[in-house]
């Protein structure tokens, strides 16, 4: 039986409505963990809180407080919600560690304490899977301090990141490069007093080379980057 054109068209019309407003499937959400449940537990995880995936296939992050010496941890979770916290922060090593972590092409992660270690304005460490910590670097204020978020990996192996205070402009912050090993670092420059907090916003230019610009909260946006955004930006 012929039908009329306009009929079919019709049809295929409400055929392809029909199929684009069909209720999709429903997105599945659960709660792996509820922080300060238990004794020893981390708490408060804050911004920018990175959790990374390790190589075994769990999860690791950071919270701010907690743990046994209330100065934050450093904890691992399943897929399926059980966590274990690897490593307790207590003083000497940093202590609130805001940021979370980030994997190294070495398989360690990399994180950074607000406060504590050797001079109280915060560390850059590396974990291993197992909660083995080295103190990377412990900062004096004059090469910055207070670090809010782990330093990224670049291309040409070196990590960097950002303070949110110290340096040459003692409340302004730095940028800083350290390397795997943390046999040597120095800060980049020191922020102006135009670009206030530094947030940890990377992009990577055309040249292929690792963190030539960072974006800060009161100056730049992501539209003035030329070449490609790192992941977190």
């Amino acid at each position: 039986m012929d039908y009329p054109k306009t009929h079919t068209l019709f049809a295929v019309a409400v055929l392809l409505l029909t199929v684009a407003t069909a209720s999709p499937s429903h997105a599945q959400f659960s709660v792996l963990h509820n922080f300060g449940t238990k004794s020893g537990d981390g708490t408060n995880p804050s911004y920018s809180g990175i959790v990374a995936q390790g190589r075994d296939g769990n999860m690791y992050s950071t919270t701010g407080n907690g743990g046994t010496f209330n100065l934050g941890t450093v904890f691992k979770i399943t897929p399926a919600g059980t966590l274990t916290v690897i490593y307790n922060l207590d003083g000497p090593h940093g202590s609130e560690p805001y940021g979370g972590l980030t994997l190294g092409t070495d398989g360690n992660f990399y994180g950074t304490a607000f406060g504590g270690g050797k001079f109280g304005y915060g560390t850059v460490f590396q974990i291993t899977p197992g909660g083995t910590v080295t103190v990377l670097h412990n900062f004096a204020s004059t090469d910055g301090s207070n670090p809010h978020a782990p330093p990224i990996q670049g291309t040409d192996g070196n990590f960097y990141g950002t303070t949110q205070t110290g340096g040459t402009n003692v409340y302004y912050g730095t940028v800083y490069k350290i390397t795997p090993s943390g046999t040597s670092r120095r800060f980049i420059r020191s922020m102006l007093p135009t670009a206030i907090i530094p947030l940890p916003h990377w992009c990577r230019e055309p040249t292929g080379t690792s963190t030539e610009q960072l974006f800060t909260e009161e100056r730049a946006t992501k539209a003035s980057c030329s070449g490609s955004l790192l992941p977190g930006s």
